[in-house]
C-alpha cells in the first residue's frame, strides 16, 4: 500500500515539475536563440551570409543552447512545479499524509533525472555536431578563405598558400589578445598548383601584430629532389586574419567529452597546456550531477515562504540561486586552473558543499 502511495506521489510531482521545467527551458532557450539570431542579423551581407544562413545558423546552435540552459531550467521549473503544488495545497496534503520533505525532493530528483540523461545524451551528439556545422556555415560564408573541417580542425587560404591547423585557441598575453594555432601545416604552391614547400610546425602564434612558427621542419621540393632544414622558431609572413581565425575555433565548452578526451591527450603528448580542455572535459563529466544537486537544493524553497510568495518570488529565488551558483562555480573552477588543483575535484567541489548544505537542511528540517 505505501509503495502504491509512493508511486502516485511521484507522478504528481513528476507531472507539475516536468511541465514547469520544459516551459521554462523552453523560454530560456528560445530568449536566447533570438538574441543570438538578432545579432547575426547584423553579419546580414558580409560576404555571402544571408537572412536565411543567419537563420539556418541559429536554429543549428539550439541543441548547444538547450544544453547549456538545462540546469538552469531544472532549477527554476523545479521551484515553479513545486510553487503550485504548494499554492493549490497538494504539498500541504503531502506533508500531512506522512511523507518527509526529502521524500518528496527525492521524487523531484526521480522526475528530472531522465530527462537529464536525454539533455546529456543531446550533449555528446548532436549539440557539437550542430555547433560545428553551423559555425562552419557561417564562417564559409563570411570569410571564402577559411573553414572549419572534420573535428573542428581550421583550413585557411592565404595567397598561394594553404593552411592547416588541428587545434586553435584564443588567449591573453601581457601584450594583450593573441591567437595561438596548433600542429600547423602550411602548403606553398605555384600559380599553377604544384607543390613546392611543405612546413610543418608544433604552434603558430600571432601576437603584437605578427605571425610567429615555433619547433618548425620545411622542406622544399624542386624537380624530383627535397631538402629540409629545422628551426626552433621562424617569422611567419601572412595575411592571415586573426579577429576571423578567432571566430572560426569552436570552444572547448562546445565539443563532445570524446573530442576533448583526444584534444587533452594530443596536448599531452606534446608538451601543451590542456588546461582549457581538462576544464571543459570535467565540466562534461560532472554535468549531471551538478544538475540534479543544484535542483535538489532549489525545492526546499518551496515547502516555506513560497508557498504564498506567488510566481515572481518563486522565479526571482530560483534565479538568485542559478545565477549566485553560476558565478561560484566558475571562481571555483577557475582558481583551481589557476593554482593547479585537480581539475575534477575543482568542479565536483561546488556540487559536494550544496549537497551538504542539503543534508544539513533536511537533518534540522526533517
Amino acid at each position: 500500500m505505501r509503495q502504491v502511495i509512493f508511486k502516485k506521489v511521484d507522478k504528481l510531482v513528476a507531472i507539475s515539475v516536468l511541465g514547469a521545467v520544459l516551459l521554462a527551458w523552453g523560454f530560456l532557450v528560445g530568449l536566447d536563440a533570438f538574441k543570438i539570431f538578432l545579432g547575426e542579423i547584423n553579419d546580414v551581407g558580409t560576404g555571402d551570409y544571408t537572412l536565411t544562413k543567419a537563420l539556418v545558423f541559429t536554429l543549428l546552435t539550439v541543441p548547444r543552447r538547450a544544453y547549456q540552459w538545462f540546469g538552469y531550467a531544472a532549477l527554476i521549473g523545479g521551484l515553479l512545479g513545486m510553487g503550485m503544488l504548494a499554492t493549490s495545497g497538494e504539498l500541504t496534503a503531502l506533508r500531512a499524509a506522512g511523507l518527509s520533505k526529502f521524500r518528496i525532493c527525492i521524487s523531484v530528483i526521480l522526475s528530472l533525472t531522465v530527462l537529464t540523461g536525454l539533455t546529456m545524451l543531446m550533449g555528446e551528439t548532436i549539440a557539437p555536431r550542430g555547433e560545428q556545422k553551423a559555425e562552419a556555415l557561417a564562417l564559409t560564408a563570411k570569410a571564402k578563405d577559411v573553414t572549419i573541417g572534420k573535428g573542428g580542425s581550421l583550413w585557411a587560404r592565404d595567397g598561394d598558400t594553404v593552411i592547416n591547423a588541428k587545434h586553435g585557441r584564443t588567449r591573453g598575453t601581457l601584450a594583450g589578445a593573441s591567437v595561438e594555432l596548433s600542429d600547423v601545416r602550411v602548403f606553398e604552391f605555384t600559380p599553377e598548383g604544384q607543390l613546392t614547400a611543405l612546413s610543418t610546425a608544433k604552434t603558430a602564434s600571432h601576437v603584437e601584430g605578427q605571425w610567429t612558427l615555433n619547433d618548425v621542419r620545411r622542406t622544399e621540393f624542386a624537380g624530383t629532389s627535397a631538402t629540409t632544414t629545422m628551426q626552433a622558431q621562424t617569422k611567419w609572413h601572412s595575411e592571415l586574419d586573426p579577429d576571423v581565425l578567432s571566430k572560426s575555433m569552436i570552444h572547448p565548452e562546445y565539443l563532445a567529452a570524446s573530442d576533448l578526451s583526444r584534444n587533452i591527450d594530443y596536448m599531452r603528448r606534446n608538451h601543451q597546456d590542456a588546461s582549457s580542455y581538462e576544464r571543459a572535459y570535467w565540466g562534461r563529466i560532472f554535468y549531471p550531477f551538478n544538475v540534479l544537486v543544484l535542483a535538489f537544493c532549489a525545492v526546499p524553497f518551496a515547502f516555506g515562504a513560497l508557498r504564498t510568495g506567488g510566481f515572481g518570488k518563486r522565479l526571482f529565488v530560483g534565479m538568485a540561486l542559478a545565477i549566485s551558483y553560476y558565478f561560484f562555480q566558475s571562481a571555483v573552477v577557475s582558481m583551481g586552473a589557476v593554482y593547479n588543483m585537480n581539475l575534477a575535484w575543482a568542479n565536483a567541489l561546488p556540487s559536494l558543499l550544496l549537497a551538504l548544505a542539503a543534508v544539513v537542511y533536511f537533518r534540522r528540517h526533517a
